[in-house]
């Protein structure tokens, strides 16, 4: 694996401090046995895996295989057309039946059921086997893979229970008398939901969009992220178990490749994306009726740490290291600019250098490990820290930048 120098990660000093050269390590090897996944030979769609035969992929790992010398092959995945990926919306559209199908038909007691046994059953059937590839695709430490398991199904359950507390807790879930007429609001599906998440958190952002929209009767379809993939696929054999046919389809491979088609052909009636605005954009207006389409998004966003002149620096840089550079650095939630009084600018640059320095790198099921390989291949491009000029605003004399993460 390659595993940048700390002081370079993600930070880059517009204080003037003598400037540092910053040079990748060498790979490191591994040869920890590797799980593997086929998600190549068989697509997931209405409740059924379909044999596949056309283009897959390997996956590979950032984690490099001692034995071989390159990335270790952690599986397959199938990179599925326009053609493929309609078939999955199809089945979504069929499981729907214009409100009319089993599952939005449920009752919300009886779906809450069926959820509920679906979370028990991956829990007692897949937790390990997630954990660890979460570990070897995407690199995040054991500790960090079994808290977004765990953190997931945590949330899942909340929401169930929320869900099914909602007459009580909601304004007039309850009967209500209003200036004469009795009524009460209850929640209902909106259609065929289509949800993309990014790799960073592929259980944890996927799941916070997809367990609502299950709960209240809506089909979904995953577009899985081209990192982080495998997790899903093993999700596949409780989904099966628990789970209505054509509830849950999958559609993996390019976005450009096989969403046009999904989108084009107007049967999604809600859109979940995390991700940049110009790919929400882009997939908005390939619908044909785009002010029909039920839109959640959260987009791209820049985190700021300020730091006031009479703060106390070493807690500071304590919480800007952990906010900015846990997993990497690769959340959206991290702190990607920290503005510091002058007063304290170069003291607090210097403290911040010597904490990420002091990180522990290494392989993510090494113990304590904070800095792990990076799953993306063009993120270690950035290992050459940017000098900021001076932002074109009016900011005042006495506030200077102490770091910034490169775009």
């Amino acid at each position: 694996m390659r595993v940048l120098l700390a002081t370079c990660i993600g930070l880059a000093s517009a204080v003037e401090t003598p400037p540092k050269t910053c040079q990748a390590l060498p790979p490191r090897t591994t040869s920890r046995p590797k799980p593997s996944v086929d998600g190549g030979s068989q697509l997931f769609i209405g409740g059924e895996l379909r044999p596949w035969e056309g283009k897959v992929v390997d996956v590979t790992s950032p984690v490099y295989d001692e034995a071989t010398g390159e990335k270790a092959v952690l599986g397959r995945l199938a990179q599925m057309d326009g053609d493929a990926a309609a078939w999955a919306t199809e089945a979504a559209a069929a499981a729907w039946g214009q409100g009319q199908g089993r599952w939005p038909q449920m009752s919300l007691k009886a779906r809450a059921a069926a959820l509920g046994d679906y979370l028990t059953e991956l829990e007692k059937t897949s937790r390990d086997a997630i954990v660890e590839i979460l570990q070897w695709e995407i690199a995040k430490s054991t500790k960090d893979a079994a808290k977004e398991f765990d953190r997931t199904v945590a949330f899942a359950r909340e929401v169930i229970d929320a869900a099914l507390a909602c007459d009580e807790t909601d304004p007039f879930g309850a009967w209500t008398n209003v200036a004469g007429v009795r009524g009460r609001v209850r929640r209902g599906p909106v259609g065929v939901t289509l949800m993309l998440a990014p790799f960073n958190y592929p259980l944890n952002e996927m799941y916070a969009m997809m367990m609502p929209a299950l709960l209240m009767g809506n089909p979904v379809i995953l577009k899985l992220p081209a990192i982080g993939a495998l997790a899903h696929v093993l999700t596949i054999d409780a989904l099966r178990k628990t789970l209505p046919p054509g509830v849950v389809n999958f559609v993996s491979g390019s976005g450009r490749q096989t969403l046009p088609t999904v989108m084009s052909g107007g049967l999604v009636d809600c859109l979940g994306f995390i991700g940049g605005s110009k790919g929400a954009d882009a997939l908005i207006k390939q619908h044909p009726q785009p002010h029909r389409l039920k839109v959640f998004s959260q987009l791209e966003g820049k985190n700021l740490g300020i730091v006031f002149p009479d703060a106390d620096l070493d807690a500071a840089a304590k919480q800007i290291v952990l906010g900015s550079l846990s997993y990497n650095g690769q959340r959206c939630t991290a702190i990607k600019l920290v503005v510091a009084h002058a007063s304290i600018a170069k003291t607090l640059a210097a403290k911040l250098a010597e904490a990420i320095e002091a990180l522990p790198r290494g392989q993510p099921w090494d113990e304590n490990v904070s800095i792990t390989p990076l799953p993306e291949p063009s993120k270690p491009a950035y290992r050459r820290p940017r000098r900021m000029r001076p932002p074109r605003t009016n900011t005042p004399r006495n506030i200077h930048v102490v770091a910034a993460a490169p775009p």
